[in-house]
């Protein structure tokens, strides 16, 4: 008889979660982790972590440049770097903390170690003192996540040269960081440090920041990020870091090609991407397929090749966010028990938290034109909109995309203060099917934020009443 009906190797969001639910549904489950701490690296060294600092950089700015017109009058904030880093890892504690009781509370074993799949139900798990102890299982889900992708002669020394873990330990505020990669970690990293006094150039090789984002709402987002002190280099590559004493000299060439130039850093970010974490799972010897990006090859199920092996989350494809990991973590439980597991990729919302916040649900505009879909597209700026007003957070705007034959809505993007949280109705809206009228139509209360995605929706199949 297997020990287990389940072992989810990894407690990331994708883990965790795929545990938690395979227990609620009655299968016997147990979870192996590395680190001495649950959450994997979003909840450890990623995403909780970085928006504590994201949240108490915000509330410095606001103190120090936005309270006297509010008719607040205090004297000039004061930096406490350590206080500060203290409150971030009292957040990631409490969280992590929050894990550990929920795998007490659903009766989950946790196995703490290097976890090797040895092969069809049966996972090695190699504790820090070397000893080593066999699982067997009748499923195993790879939940393994991903690491900080390198950069080509750059050395990561999580001191001068860091990552996204490096960059929030920092001991002291940089003179001057150059952040390598304009996508989501870059910038809301860059904007922390910004925010607490570095002056930050942001090197991305692409010709816009946020990658596969919508065109528009990128080109905007960076003008407003350039007004908040942060400077871009699009198109270009960094070719090499120099360390020359305390100064770090970084070469920047046109990704084209052409004349280099330096500059010069005290910390440079290295933010470039993720890949899949796959190394040590003993995955080749077990007769596990990988892609060409060293993905695990899985079915519509997550299954992979090896009968009863799946896996999910960063370490198989599509977008590396730790609510898709969820995702299907809960489908993959819910299969294992029997029942119709599901993810729809075609809604799964992105968020990027800096101030404002970006946030994104569906198709973009490129997305759609390559498509060869006829759409309409409505757009409602912040400027006009009187809650925003009031909060002085007038930056930005709301975009909807509909079918111009059905008038189903086919993607929304929103650059302004809370879009993380207002992405969610046209989210909630797609998921059945809805339109950019059943949206227009749907009374919203008054003044909030939320009535420039109404607004943006009215100017899809109408016009906005306030535009």
């Amino acid at each position: 008889m297997a020990q287990y009906d389940l072992v989810v190797i990894g407690t990331g969001p994708g883990g965790y979660v795929c545990a938690i639910k395979a227990a609620q549904l009655g299968l016997k489950t147990a979870v192996v982790e590395k680190r001495a701490t649950l959450g994997g690296t979003c909840l450890n060294i990623g995403c909780i972590p970085s928006k504590a600092m994201l949240h108490s950089s915000e509330m410095f700015h606001e103190a120090g440049h936005s309270f006297e017109k509010m008719g607040i009058k205090v004297a000039k904030p004061k930096l406490d770097l350590p206080a500060m880093m203290a409150n971030k890892q009292d957040v990631v504690d409490a969280n992590v903390n929050g894990i550990s009781f929920l795998m007490k509370k659903n009766k989950i074993d946790v196995h703490h170690g290097t976890g090797k799949v040895l092969g069809q139900g049966k996972v090695e798990v190699t504790s820090e003192d070397g000893k080593a102890t066999t699982l067997e299982t009748r499923n195993i889900v790879i939940a393994t996540g991903s690491d900080v992708m390198p950069l080509p002669g750059v050395e990561v020394d999580e001191k001068q040269i860091v990552s996204s873990t490096g960059a929030l330990e920092l001991e002291k505020v940089p003179g001057k960081m150059v952040v390598v990669g304009g996508g989501v970690i870059g910038l809301e990293l860059g904007s922390v440090w910004s925010r607490l006094g570095a002056e930050v150039t942001v090197v991305e090789f692409m010709d816009k920041i946020l990658g596969p984002m919508d065109g528009e709402v990128s080109k905007q987002f960076q003008r407003i990020l350039k007004k908040q002190g942060l400077d871009f280099k699009l198109s270009s590559k960094v070719t090499g870091v120099d360390k020359k004493g305390k100064s770090l000299h970084v070469s920047v060439e046109p990704a084209a090609g052409g004349d280099a130039e330096v500059l010069q850093a005290d910390i440079v970010l290295v933010a470039i991407g993720r890949k899949p974490y796959t190394e040590g799972l003993g995955l080749e010897t077990a007769g596990v397929a990988l892609d060409e990006r060293g993905r695990v090859k899985i079915d519509a199920h997550y299954k992979t090749n090896v009968e009863g092996i799946y896996a999910i989350g960063d370490v198989v494809v599509g977008p590396m966010l730790a609510h898709k990991a969820e995702d299907e973590g809960v489908a993959v439980a819910e299969i294992l028990a029997g029942q119709a597991g599901h993810v729809n990729y075609d809604v799964i919302p992105n968020v990027v938290y800096t101030q404002p916040e970006v946030a994104s649900v569906g198709k973009t505009e490129e997305e759609l034109k390559a498509a060869g879909i006829t759409y309409k597209s409505g757009k409602f700026a912040f400027s006009a909109n009187g809650r925003a007003r009031a909060m002085n957070a007038t930056d930005g705007f709301v975009k909807v995309l509909a079918d111009a034959e059905t008038d189903r809505v086919l993607g929304a993007h929103i650059v302004g203060f809370g879009a993380g949280d207002m992405i969610h109705e046209v989210a909630v809206l797609m998921e059945f099917g809805g339109s950019s009228e059943d949206l227009g139509r749907t009374c919203h209360a008054h003044p909030t934020m939320s009535e420039a995605v109404k607004e943006a929706a009215l100017d899809v199949f109408a016009k906005p009443i306030h535009s």
